[in-house]
């Protein structure tokens, strides 16, 4: 089977489906807005065309294989209560027809980032709800079948997560089982969120959008010259130069064949000056692009975002664009928006057996079915204290 990646226009917003080499199915945030869901809207259909690339099980449920929320804001997990079951798996219904996360990939930090100065969404709330009834599982049984399973990405502060060791992927590993399976086609070696070593460091963290940043593996069996698909989330320009100066005596960890540009191709994941405010003496920093910087030849740039036009908006920012136009120039790389491409059909890569990504062609997927692919144990944790601050502003 061929891998392949699917990416829906929402927008500013993120909306990724990837299909492995093995048939697993990971979903990574969605931004499923009122307009797409009204037939007499101007949005694409995103959860249609969602649905009608997934898989059902020999129970008749759609299902996605992972959740991967990058970042509990609303353009990230907008449309999860509407679209996707959340609850014991025996609660699932064919009326309703929801969708089944078999395992939730979910960062701890997502549990405490409700704070006086950042409140999170309602969406944004059942996903911490529904991940922490999936840890309560884990804890009381020590297992965890799929519809409960949940893989913690990430260390939490205070040793909160030292007794979800089986479920935990710390900074800086690498995994490759997807619900409890291996999937010899797929590799993600985590890149943040980064553990704090005290108070002002953790709130540094949380100022600069502490996302998932996650490096993925995608190909053939044995991942022998593989397609590497760097996905960072909302993170900011302090997140990216802090794991610059963690990882950057090895650049090949950063590199990638497709980049997700972080927080809808915003300048703020370039630099610390406002572009409406600084305009072309805004400056760039050296650590943040050299993290950004790391395109293998031909490489492309997605930018999940609505049109990039010349004014002093962010996100998107047009300084972004040519700042990421000017990294991929050196390997003949392609800058692309989603939100500049013609027509309503998302934008799809499929990995060639030579490796490396092909864009396809724009069409329409037809519906699939297939037996379900059963794991074994799976939970993820997250603390019901309440702290964040508030990202930066846009602009």
């Amino acid at each position: 089977m061929t891998a392949q990646t699917t990416h829906f226009k929402v927008g500013n917003g993120d909306m990724t489906l990837i299909e492995t080499g093995d048939g697993h199915f990971v979903l990574v945030d969605i931004n499923i807005r009122a307009a797409a869901d009204d037939p007499k809207g101007d949005a694409p259909d995103v959860a249609a065309q969602l649905k009608g690339r997934l898989k059902r099980d020999e129970h008749g449920r759609r299902y996605v294989d992972a959740f991967l929320l990058t970042h509990p804001d609303n353009d990230h997990c907008r449309g999860l209560q509407k679209h996707f079951h959340l609850g014991p798996l025996d609660d699932w219904n064919e009326k309703d027809d929801k969708i089944v996360i078999r395992e939730m990939w979910s960062s701890p930090i997502v549990f405490r980032r409700a704070s006086s100065q950042h409140s999170l969404c309602d969406d944004a709330k059942a996903w911490a709800a529904e991940a922490r009834r999936r840890v309560r599982h884990f804890r009381a049984n020590g297992y965890a079948y799929e519809g409960d399973k949940i893989k913690i990405l990430g260390e939490d502060v205070d040793g909160k997560t030292d007794d979800l060791t089986e479920i935990l992927v710390k900074g800086g590993d690498v995994f490759h089982t997807i619900c409890g399976v291996t999937d010899a086609t797929f590799g993600a070696h985590l890149l943040a969120p980064l553990l704090a070593s005290d108070d002002e460091e953790a709130e540094f963290l949380s100022k600069n959008n502490s996302s998932v940043v996650i490096n993925l593996s995608l190909g053939k069996t044995g991942l022998s010259n593989p397609t590497y698909y760097l996905l960072g989330g909302d993170a900011e320009v302090g997140i990216w130069e802090r794991m610059w100066n963690k990882y950057g005596e090895d650049p090949s960890v950063f590199q990638y064949d497709i980049l997700v540009a972080p927080h809808h191709c915003s300048w703020h994941s370039l630099s610390w000056d406002s572009w409406s405010e600084c305009g072309e003496d805004a400056e760039v920093s050296e650590d943040a692009r050299n993290a950004l910087g790391q395109p293998l030849s031909g490489a492309t740039i997605v930018a999940s975002s609505k049109e990039i036009h010349d004014d002093e908006a962010d996100p998107p920012c047009i300084r972004a664009e040519r700042e990421y136009k000017s990294i991929l120039k050196p390997v003949t790389g392609t800058f692309t928006c989603l939100g500049e491409l013609k027509g309503n059909e998302p934008l799809e890569f499929e990995i060639t057996s030579s490796g490396g990504p092909k864009q396809k062609d724009r069409k329409a997927t037809s519906n699939l079915t297939a037996p379900a692919i059963l794991g074994l144990a799976g939970a993820a944790a997250g603390s019901s204290s309440a702290l964040g601050a508030q990202p930066f502003k846009h602009g």
